[in-house]
């Protein structure tokens, strides 16, 4: 049976590129997403096998993408491909729930293999991966805690982006006010009471880049 893969990247190029590499390889690409949010949407109504996406797309960033669809579409597996190697990246996409992770520099036959072996129920990580973080991550049990809710991160990540309250209404189809207590809460959550700070927290838990 053939692997019915969605890919999610905010460059059409890169989709492109990645769409004809897996088409050669005999998967099915059955949707493409420029951000999280249509992402998350398409697999809720194809439920493709696997889901390719990167970690930074602006909206919704790949790791909220993880969480979110893991409840629009179940059986759908993630991977994320990235280029970003560091272990706070590798951390936070495991702890999401993704199955793979994908290093951009590795050789293209990488995310094929990476989809295959997802696709059968297991984790497939880049060989460029630390493997003393996997061998720590995989013997602790449990999750870290996490402070902030879905929607307190989606806010966070899109006033790193640089949106203003409005925009940030606009997208998330909130009032201003709403906006203003998500922001209020989280600062307070963090301790942090500066948007700069904000904006430096953001890129540290991988929701922005720098």
């Amino acid at each position: 049976m053939t692997i019915r893969v969605l890919l999610a990247d905010d460059h059409a190029m890169v989709r492109n590129g990645v769409k004809a590499l897996l088409e050669r390889e005999g998967l099915e690409v059955v949707a493409e997403a420029a951000h999280g949010q249509e992402a998350v949407s398409m697999a809720a109504a194809l439920k493709p096998d696997v889901a390719v996406l990167d970690i930074s797309m602006p909206l919704m960033n790949g790791l909220e993408t993880v969480r979110e669809l893991s409840q629009a579409s179940p059986k759908t597996r993630s991977i994320l491909l990235t280029r970003h190697d560091e272990d706070q990246y590798v951390t936070a996409a495991l702890h999401a729930g993704a199955r793979g992770y994908v290093l951009k520099t590795q050789d293209a036959a990488d995310l094929v293999l990476a989809i295959r072996r997802v696709h059968e129920g297991n984790i497939y990580l880049s060989p460029g991966v630390s493997g003393a973080l996997v061998d720590a991550l995989l013997s602790k049990s449990g999750q870290p805690f996490e402070p902030l809710s879905p929607r307190e991160r989606q806010v966070l990540q899109l006033v790193g982006e640089g949106k203003s309250t409005k925009e940030i209404a606009e997208l998330l189809f909130i009032s201003a006010k709403t906006v203003e207590s998500h922001r209020a809460r989280l600062m307070q959550k963090l301790d942090i009471h500066d948007v700069a700070r904000l904006v430096r927290y953001a890129i540290r838990h991988g929701l922005v880049e720098a």
